[in-house]
C-alpha cells in the first residue's frame, strides 16, 4: 500500500511538474494566453518605456522578440512556431507576405489614429489603401561626412562618390539594393530596373567605385564614424541620427539624383490570436505623443503628422531627415523584385563585393 501511495504521489508530482513547465515554456515562447501580445520587431526598435507604459495602461503583457533581417523574420513567421500578434517588416517585404497569404487584413473600425499619419505616407505601391500595414517609421538611404575632411558638395551627388579623393576611405552599408541602387541612380535609372541592360551598366559602373570603398559593413559604420576612424559613409537615416548626435563633425546628405526613400510598417500576422490586445497595441503607438517619444528614441522619423508638434523644431526643420516633398519625389521605395531579379542583384553585388579596382 505504502508503495502504490508513494508511486501515485511521485505521478502526482510529476504532472504538477509538467504543467508548470508547460506554462514557463508557453510564457518563454510567446504563447500564453488573452493577456498577452506577441511582437516581433527589429533590435532596439522601440522606446522600452513605451511597453512599459502600454502593460500599466492596459493590463497586457508584452512578449518581445527581435529580428535582424526582413528574411529572418520573413522565414520565423512562415514556420508559424510562435503566434506573432505583430510584426514590423519593411515595404518590399509586405509585398512578399502577401503574396504568401501570411498576413490579416486591417480593420480599420478598430484602428484610432490613423488619420495622424501624413497622406504622403498612405497608399503606398506595396499596400494600397493600406489593407494590411500601418506605417511605424520611415527613412532614406544617403551620405554621412565629416567636415574636418570634406565638405557638403564634395558629397550631395551619388556620382561624386566616383572621385578619386575618395580612394579607399567610402564606408557602404552592405545590401544589394543599396549597393546597385548607387549605381543605378547615378546613370538615372529606376532602383527597381528589371532591365537586363541597365543592371548591366550599373554593374559595370559600381566596378570602378569599390577602389573607393573602405569596407562593406553594417553595424560597424557608427563606429568608425564616431570615432573619426572613417570619413564619409553611405547608411541609413537613422543610423545617421545616432552618429551626427555623437560627434558634431558629421553631417548627412540626401544625392541630387534621388535616393530610396523605405517604410517600415506593422502588419497583422495571420498567426496572430490576440485581436483585442493587437488592436489596443497599434492604437497606444499611433497616438501623437507616444510616436514622438518613439521617434526621440530611436532617431528616425515618424510618419504621425500630429505627432511632429511634440518634437523638437531643429529635428522637425532638418530638410535632411525630414525631406521637402518635392525632394521625396525623386526617392524611390524599394518593390519585390520577384525571384529572377532578386538573384541577379544578388549575384551581381556578390561578385562586386570581391571585385577591387
Amino acid at each position: 500500500m505504502k508503495k502504490l501511495r508513494a508511486l501515485v504521489i511521485g505521478i502526482v508530482l510529476i504532472i504538477v511538474v509538467l504543467i508548470a513547465g508547460s506554462k514557463i515554456l508557453s510564457q518563454s515562447s510567446g504563447m500564453s494566453g488573452a493577456k498577452v501580445i506577441n511582437i516581433y520587431n527589429w533590435g532596439d526598435y522601440i522606446d522600452p518605456e513605451l511597453i512599459s507604459e502600454f502593460e500599466k495602461k492596459t493590463g497586457y503583457k508584452v512578449n518581445y522578440e527581435t529580428f535582424d533581417s526582413n528574411e529572418a523574420m520573413l522565414t520565423k513567421i512562415k514556420q508559424g512556431g510562435t503566434s506573432y500578434d505583430l510584426a514590423v517588416p519593411s515595404d518590399y517585404m509586405i509585398q512578399k507576405m502577401k503574396k504568401a497569404h501570411l498576413l490579416k487584413p486591417l480593420d480599420k473600425s478598430k484602428i484610432k489614429g490613423l488619420n495622424n499619419i501624413s497622406s504622403q505616407f498612405l497608399n503606398q505601391p506595396f499596400d494600397r489603401n493600406n489593407r494590411y500595414s500601418v506605417p511605424y517609421f520611415w527613412g532614406t538611404l544617403g551620405v554621412v561626412y565629416n567636415d574636418k575632411y570634406f565638405k557638403e558638395s564634395d558629397v550631395d551627388s551619388w556620382n561624386k562618390l566616383w572621385n578619386k579623393k575618395f580612394r579607399g576611405k567610402i564606408m557602404f552599408v552592405d545590401g544589394a539594393r543599396e549597393f546597385m541602387g548607387i549605381g543605378l541612380a547615378s546613370l538615372g535609372y529606376s532602383l527597381n530596373s528589371k532591365n537586363d541592360r541597365e543592371l548591366d551598366q550599373a554593374y559595370n559602373k559600381l566596378k570602378s567605385l569599390t577602389g573607393n570603398a573602405k569596407a562593406i559593413v553594417s553595424d560597424e559604420i557608427k563606429m568608425y564614424m564616431e570615432n573619426e576612424e572613417s570619413s564619409v559613409a553611405v547608411t541609413y537615416s537613422g543610423e545617421a541620427s545616432e552618429m551626427l548626435a555623437e560627434n558634431r563633425h558629421l553631417h548627412y546628405v540626401l544625392p541630387s539624383e534621388g535616393t530610396n526613400l523605405w517604410f517600415d510598417n506593422i502588419v497583422i500576422p495571420k498567426t496572430s490570436k490576440n485581436t483585442k490586445g493587437t488592436y489596443a497595441f497599434i492604437n497606444f503607438m499611433l497616438e501623437p505623443k507616444n510616436a514622438a517619444k518613439n521617434a526621440e528614441y530611436i532617431g528616425y522619423a515618424t510618419p504621425n503628422e500630429k505627432a511632429r508638434k511634440y518634437l523638437p523644431k531643429d529635428v522637425i526643420d532638418d530638410k535632411q531627415f525630414y525631406p521637402s516633398k518635392s525632394l521625396m519625389k525623386k526617392m524611390e521605395v524599394y518593390e519585390d523584385l520577384g525571384s529572377r531579379y532578386i538573384e541577379k542583384y544578388n549575384d551581381l553585388y556578390l561578385e562586386l563585393k570581391m571585385y577591387r579596382h
